[in-house]
């Protein structure tokens, strides 16, 4: 049973679903919407994100209100995603993909967390402030998008690329949520110093092909993100710094491991690769 605080952030994460179905109709060519919606998009998406965000601050305060603001802006992103993907033109339109991408990854590890681990749930679960390189990373990717669109605007119509780096987006997400499901409680988006009378060693389903699962979608899904915007030296970029994130990061946890299962653990090694 999804808790009070998924169902809220579902809801605003979906609040801009209305414009996307006005996004379809106009898309198809269905005459059922009496304005220009390719003109006038824009200035829908503006007025109806300001609508929603005056509705969250009058009817919610405090955590749901810090809850439901996040899953709107999210919400937004992706719907705005849509929008570029359909409306802006080449090569712009392969933004709207990495929009969608960015909004769905940070809105599904909150709600994932709902799902599998309640009582770790907070607002950091969705990972928007995950750290200052991350921010920095995300924002030399935007720079380096548009300026390669203003210089080398050839460069970003290899749609191939683009769509090998979705397929990967959703391979990795897959896989990384996954793992969230199939580790349920003993999943948790900060590394534990303490174990917990119940947490448990996960071995089986996605645990049977490495020991790291969700480490290896977010690598994936990373590396994905910047094959949509064909980012040749961000790509570079992030494979080199996400190696040395995750593999700092891993070598923390299986020493917090091998303290809480002991001989247990150190047999899932000689199993099963790192990943």
């Amino acid at each position: 049973m999804l808790l009070f605080e998924g169902k809220l952030s579902l809801l605003c994460f979906l609040s801009p679903t209305p414009l996307a179905v006005l996004l379809i109709f106009s898309y198809l060519e269905i005459d059922v919407v009496f304005i220009d919606i390719e003109e006038s998009v824009w200035w829908i998406l503006l007025s109806y994100v300001v609508f929603i965000n005056i509705i969250i601050h009058i009817l919610l305060t405090d955590y749901a209100y810090q809850i439901a603001v996040r899953a709107a802006f999210l919400g937004s992103v992706f719907t705005s995603g849509l929008l570029a993907a359909c409306f802006l033109p080449d090569p712009l339109t392969i933004f709207g993909w990495y929009m969608c991408v960015m909004a769905f990854f940070h809105y599904s590890e909150f709600l994932t967390i709902a799902i599998t681990n309640p009582r770790s749930l907070s607002i950091d679960s969705y990972i928007l402030n995950h750290s200052n390189e991350y921010i920095i990373a995300a924002i030399t990717s935007w720079v380096e998008f548009f300026i390669e669109v203003y210089f080398f605007p050839e460069l970003k119509e290899m749609r191939l690329v683009s769509c090998i780096g979705l397929c990967l987006c959703v391979g990795g997400e897959c896989m990384r949520k996954l793992a969230m499901l199939t580790a349920q409680g003993n999943f948790n988006h900060v590394v534990q110093s303490v174990r917990r009378s119940d947490h448990e060693l996960v071995t089986h389903g996605v645990y049977r092909i490495c020991r790291h699962p969700s480490y290896v979608g977010w690598f994936y899904w990373s590396m994905g993100t910047q094959m949509i915007l064909v980012n040749p030296l961000c790509f570079v970029a992030y494979i080199l710094a996400s190696w040395k994130f995750f593999n700092d990061r891993i070598t923390v946890e299986e020493l917090t491991l091998l303290n809480f299962f002991g001989e247990k653990y150190l047999e899932y090694q000689d199993k099963v690769g790192t990943g």
